[in-house]
């Protein structure tokens, strides 16, 4: 099994806590994508300033998908491969703003977020949640 899915697969039941990212305790999408870097690749990249629910959105400021282009390798959206950060737009016209990771591909495919209300989940990548998606990246680690 892909590493990044198996530390991803040990989040799930995790609590949705908003700015959260502890395991077993509470996290929330960016919280869950911060502690599997940490489990898989090591301290993280830079410090995560407060945010708000709303992400930036009155700005419209895509700061979700800067910090992707910065610290992990852009790919094609139909490069599907177990492990990849997803990037998803929740709504037409919103800034991107929710995260996941990519577990199964092909038929099954399915994807590890934190979700309010939820907490930490697999989900089928069905044809909802797939054209919501606006980025994959794959993160830096060296296999």
């Amino acid at each position: 099994m892909n590493r990044v899915v198996y530390a991803a697969r040990g989040w799930l039941g995790t609590p949705y806590v908003h700015q959260a990212s502890c395991r077993g305790a509470g996290c929330d999408c960016l919280g869950l994508l911060r502690g599997v870097w940490r489990e898989v690749i090591g301290p993280e990249p830079e410090e995560v300033p407060a945010y708000s629910m709303d992400w930036s959105e009155p700005q419209g400021d895509e700061r979700l998908w800067r910090a992707g282009l910065q610290h992990m390798v852009p790919k094609a959206r139909d490069d599907a491969a177990e492990g990849d950060v997803l990037l998803f737009r929740m709504r037409d016209g919103s800034i991107a703003k929710h995260v996941g990771l990519q577990a199964r591909t092909g038929g099954m495919a399915s994807f590890i977020h934190a979700y309010s209300g939820h907490g930490v989940i697999e989900s089928a990548l069905s044809a909802p949640w797939a054209r919501r998606v606006v980025a994959r990246f794959a993160l830096p680690i060296g296999d």
